[in-house]
Order: structure tokens, then sequence, then C-alpha cells
């Protein structure tokens, strides 16, 4: 079989995704996509023609996402008419999956040079969202929106998921907020020694001006007192009436009907609402020497899995148990790990049913304190990864994420320069 090697991996900063308050918001989510394969092309001398395929994930595909992003974002960057492109959703694993499907088409040998990246920009898609709650439709994350669906897997809110998670699992507010201080501090310290800089690439405007070229979410002013002091997001949520007398925390009790909770999660301790886009190159070894392209890590390992949809979040345990089981490796092997911190009861799960400690989890920060650009997040963590394994000579790394509606994915991959 083929081995699959990242040649490079490209990232634009998160802005805040809010309209017309985040630095990105008022571009065209194409242009992002664009200007991360614009980077790839220009950083590796890329002969575009010679692009097998572009695999892209996006999460909510409507309106300005959609149209298979692959390909038109491709177009706009100036690829090769040659260079083919395709879209998919896996909600917040989109990402690693675009990675994952890419790994998969250069081991088999059917194709010698695949991209695989996302995009996602929050502040068009919560502008989506709030078209379809006032058309009395269900957006992502407030249940499924269908009876048949609910009728046989009960799906829940993804805030009030985090909180019940967090009372299955015995983890305190002080537990949850501590974990948010600490990926602010390292968010912070990353940034500082500008541990991002190798794959952070400037994003400009349509007229050349800058519109961002650093992190704009992080809050490195938090504290464990503003932290304690914000009000829980989803206590009241859990009881909003989704009709017929149906709530958000009904819907868990159907399957955990012995399970209460109280709200521990708030806007301070779980991800970030952002934009962003991310990118990386993936060849066989004889199209990387045939071209001149050294490679920086190896894939070793992916996983994919469905886990419990109704509390939705545990997924990551057993995508990365499957991974490792699939390289003959097992916990103590990986040397960093990522895992998206969609809410930090999420986090601090993992690391409990997979024994890794704090120290060698999200060392630079994870999504609470930059941000999760739910189709791009995926692509974003394998490339910090990947430079962190770089910059401190480790070895091995795994990237993982929950996923809505009860899914795991998960990445392993080998430093080899």
């Amino acid at each position: 079989m083929t081995e699959a090697y990242i040649i490079d991996a490209v990232r634009t900063p998160r802005g805040i995704g809010k309209p017309g308050k985040g630095a990105l918001s008022h571009l065209h989510p194409q242009h992002l996509a664009a200007t991360v394969l614009k980077a790839l092309k220009e950083r590796n001398n890329l002969d575009t023609a010679s692009v097998d395929d572009i695999i892209w994930s996006t999460s909510t595909q409507k309106g300005k996402q959609g149209g298979d992003m692959g390909r038109m974002a491709a177009l706009a960057a100036g690829y090769d008419t040659k260079a083919s492109g395709t879209t998919l959703d896996r909600f917040c694993g989109g990402g690693i999956t675009s990675v994952n499907f890419a790994t998969a088409t250069v081991m088999s040998g059917m194709e010698d040079c695949v991209i695989a990246g996302g995009t996602e920009m929050m502040s068009y898609t919560t502008q989506v969202g709030a078209e379809e709650a006032d058309a009395g439709i269900t957006p992502l994350g407030m249940g499924s929106g269908n009876p048949a669906l609910d009728a046989i897997h009960p799906q829940s809110h993804q805030g009030v998921c985090g909180d019940a998670i967090a009372a299955q699992e015995g983890i305190s507010r002080e537990a949850v907020d501590a974990l948010a201080l600490e990926s602010q501090k390292r968010a912070a310290h990353a940034i500082a020694e500008g541990r991002f800089a190798k794959s952070l690439i400037t994003v400009y405007n349509e007229d050349g001006s800058v519109a961002l070229d650093h992190e704009e979410f992080p809050r490195p002013q938090t504290t464990a007192e503003g932290l304690a002091g914000l009000k829980a997001s989803f206590a009241a949520l859990k009881d909003f009436d989704l009709g017929n007398g149906v709530t958000f925390a009904k819907q868990i009790q159907r399957v955990y009907p012995d399970l209460e909770w109280e709200g521990v999660h708030h806007a301070g301790n779980s991800s970030g609402v952002v934009d962003g886009a991310a990118a990386l190159l993936i060849t066989s070894k004889d199209y990387a020497d045939k071209h001149g392209l050294k490679p920086r890590a190896r894939i070793i390992s992916m996983a994919a899995i469905g886990s419990e949809p109704t509390i939705m979040l545990t997924g990551p345990e057993f995508a990365a148990k499957k991974a490792l089981e699939r390289a003959g490796m097992t916990a103590s092997d990986i040397d960093l790990w990522e895992l998206n911190e969609a809410f930090a009861a999420v986090v601090l799960r993992f690391m409990d049913a997979m024994n890794v400690d704090h120290s060698v989890m999200n060392v630079n920060g994870g999504a609470i304190a930059m941000g999760h650009p739910l189709g791009a997040t995926g692509a974003m963590i394998l490339g910090t990864a990947l430079d962190e394994l770089e910059r401190s000579g480790k070895s091995t790394a795994l990237a993982t994420l929950c996923i809505g509606g009860g899914m795991g994915i998960a990445t392993i991959i080998e430093r080899v320069n």
C-alpha cells in the first residue's frame, strides 16, 4: 500500500464570527477557501494541473457556502482547470474527514496529489440558522427537527448535551472553568511565541488591503473570577418547549431517564463562533520526490465511528481507540493530542477515559480560546499538531473531534523530518 504524506498545512486566522463585527465577516466564504489554496500553490510551487482532487469540508452548505466550494474556490485561486474538487459535510468532523478521504485515495494508489481542507464562515451561517428558526426549521445543534428520527434516536441541543455529560461524569463548574482558563493562557503563550506563524496565512481584501493577519478571537484578559461570574448558557435552554411538551432535557432523559443536571457551560468554556479556512497538501512519496517536495509527516492511521446520538459528544474516545488499534499503538505512544474543545466537559471526559495528561493535550490552547469554524476545524488542528511536533522535536500526534449526531473521528500522524 502506498504511504500518504503531509507536505504542507496552512490556515487563515480565525475571525470573530459575528456579522459586521468580525474582520472576515464581509468576505465571501469562497474567498477564504481560495486564500489557503493559493497559499499552498505559491508556498510549494505547486503544478496545479497535477492536483488529482480537492476534497473540501463545509458544514452549512447553503447560500454562499453551497455550490461545491472545493471546485469553485480552486478556480478562484487560479488553479488549473484539470484540478477537480468536491465538498462534503460531516458537521464538526468534516475537516479531518476531508484529510482522511484524501489520504485513502493516495494510499490506494488511485491518486498521487490531493488537497484537503475546509471553510466555515459562522458570521454567515448563524444568519442562515436564524432565518431557518424563523421559518420553523430546526437549525444545526438544535435537535434533529425530524419527529420520525427523534422517535428512534432523540436529538438534543449540543450545549445541553455538554452539560449532561458533565453531570454524567461528575465534572464540576470549577473544573470546566479551569480548563477554559488554561486554554486562554496556552493560546496567549503560543501566539506570543509565534508558534502558529508557520501555518498562518494573511487574508487580504479584494482591493489588496489586509483583512486579518492575526487571531481575532482569543481573550487573554480572561480570569477565573470572570469565568465564575458568567451565567450558564444552556441551563434555561434545556427546558425550552420544542412542542407538545417536549424539551431538550426530556429528549436526553428518554435515553437516560435517571440523569439530572444543572448547567455548567457558558460562552467562556465553550468553543467560540468564528470564521476561518484551512488546507493540507497530501501526496505519495513518489509524487513528492518527482516534484521536489519535502514531506513533513506521514499519516499512519485514521478512524471514524458512530457513537450514542442522544448525548452526542462522546465519540472522540472511541474514534481514538479505533485509530490506535489500527496502528498497533496505545495512548502512551502518542506525544501530542489535539481534541477540539467543543465544550470543556468533552475534553475533561476524554482525558479521563483515555488516561491522557493535560500537559500533552491542546498544548497551544484550543477552540475555547481560538474558536471552532465547524467544517475547517479538523484541518486546522491537524496543522497545529504538525507545527508543534516540529517545534518540539516530538514524533507522533493524534487529532480528534466530537461530531453532531453522535460520531467521532481521529487521525494519527508521525513527523518525518
